[in-house]
């Protein structure tokens, strides 16, 4: 795929969500994440089907221990979605990746990619343990219960 593996992104779109709490900020800020952590110079997994694989396992598990509305699961999602143009053509304005394409946001070596997924699956670990985030609803706390009435 030629970017920081999948699972780091969607690790550091989640921390992303977590930090600003805002689900907007999360989605806005996800795809230029994705651009700076692009320009960390890294190593590939060459399995393709590995790399999708454990990216949707981390998005899944965010998406189950969060909720998918949650600015983590969020985060993870936008920070990520940059790298479907990979896999679907149709999201290439006129055949050119936006994110990936001759504008030299990659670079090669430096992070290895087993570093990159034991560093994706720590952040993704901290993340679950974490409390969710409380919208403006007041009904998401670790529970899942709505604060108490006084």
């Amino acid at each position: 795929m030629g970017v920081v593996i999948v699972s780091l992104h969607v690790a550091t779109g989640g921390a992303l969500g977590a930090v600003t709490g805002s689900r907007l900020a999360a989605l806005a800020l996800g795809p230029l994440l994705h651009l700076a952590c692009d320009r960390v110079p890294h190593e590939d997994i060459a399995d393709r089907r590995f790399e999708i694989r454990s990216g949707l396992f981390g998005l899944a598990l965010l998406g189950l221990c969060r909720g998918p509305l949650d600015p983590a699961t969020l985060g993870a999602a936008s920070a990520s979605a940059p790298d479907l143009e990979h896999i679907f053509p149709r999201l290439r304005p006129h055949g050119r990746k936006l994110f990936h394409g001759g504008r030299g946001w990659h670079r090669a070596g430096g992070l290895r990619a087993d570093v990159q997924l034991v560093l994706a699956g720590a952040i993704i670990g901290v993340l679950l343990k974490l409390p969710r985030t409380v919208h403006s609803t007041g009904m998401a706390d670790a529970g899942g219960s709505a604060p108490a009435r006084r």
